[in-house]
């Protein structure tokens, strides 16, 4: 139970980093574009290492202690693969002008628009967008804590980096349309719960199943979503914020801290 109340209010801090996007929105002049892109190229990095190193050998080892190595192996690509197709489906059903990940920057609050229904139904649809995308990412981050806390530190880390663009998103058409600075971080706030609320759906439905092929099925989708959210999402985003070279910077970085956090704390 200690475990399971770590890991939902671990999942809590990284659905709601997406209000500190909120904020940034309305406390700074400027877009830090330098800084979102190592930070967001730093995340990828973690995730896609943690992903390949640590998680899906996890899940094989997982499924195989139960299946057979060589069941254990089929099951975990079928899941790697499945928990990408997951996510690429829910990207697809969103339109692209109310993606989440379309770049948004904090001098457009200054760019207000008279269109204010078309801004408030950009902004509605981007707070449904990123709550879709939150609803299996706080089941990663959920069951990745639950597995091991200190292996999820880094990935709650990472999720939540991933999540202050996202706040930014939401907020700029809201503001635009209404005016108001209250129903924009409201929004934003909102679309974060998704997270732990998807941790939690997940976790209630998945318990009574839960044994070792089960978890080893989800911690290889995990992996799967994580891998195709850092190269579908975070990286592209990362070059458009900053320079080429900076994302890559970041992706290292954030490659070489998850190795070193393995080698010494798991």
């Amino acid at each position: 139970m200690n475990n399971v109340l770590i890991a939902f209010c671990f999942t809590l801090v990284a659905g709601l980093s997406t209000s500190i996007g909120s904020l940034i929105a309305f406390l700074t002049k400027s877009t830090n574009k330098k800084f979102l892109s190592v930070s967001l190229g730093f995340s990828a990095g973690v995730m896609v290492y943690v992903s390949m190193i640590e998680i899906f050998p996890e899940a094989q080892n997982s499924i195989a202690s139960a299946l057979g190595e060589r069941m254990g192996s089929t099951l975990t690509v079928v899941a790697f693969f499945a928990g990408m197709f997951v996510i690429a489906i829910i990207d697809k059903l969103i339109p692209s002008e109310e993606n989440p990940h379309e770049l948004k920057l904090v001098e457009d609050l200054e760019n207000k628009s008279n269109n204010n229904s078309k801004l408030l139904r950009t902004g509605m649809f981007t707070a449904l967008a990123i709550a879709l995308h939150n609803f299996p990412e706080g089941l990663a981050t959920f069951v990745s804590a639950l597995d091991d806390p200190a292996l999820a530190l880094p990935i709650v880390f990472a999720i939540a980096i991933h999540n202050i663009p996202e706040g930014i998103s939401v907020s700029i058409p809201i503001y635009h349309a209404t005016g108001s600075k209250k129903k924009a971080f409201l929004y934003s706030f909102i679309s974060g719960l998704a997270e732990p609320i998807g941790a939690l759906v997940g976790w209630l439905i998945l318990m009574p199943f839960m044994n070792e092929t089960v978890f080893g099925i989800i911690f290889a989708s995990v992996a799967g979503i994580m891998v195709f959210i850092s190269f579908d999402e975070l990286l592209p985003a990362a070059r458009e914020y900053g320079e080429h070279h900076l994302s890559i910077y970041g992706l290292i970085s954030g490659m070489m801290l998850m190795a070193v956090s393995l080698l010494l704390f798991v």
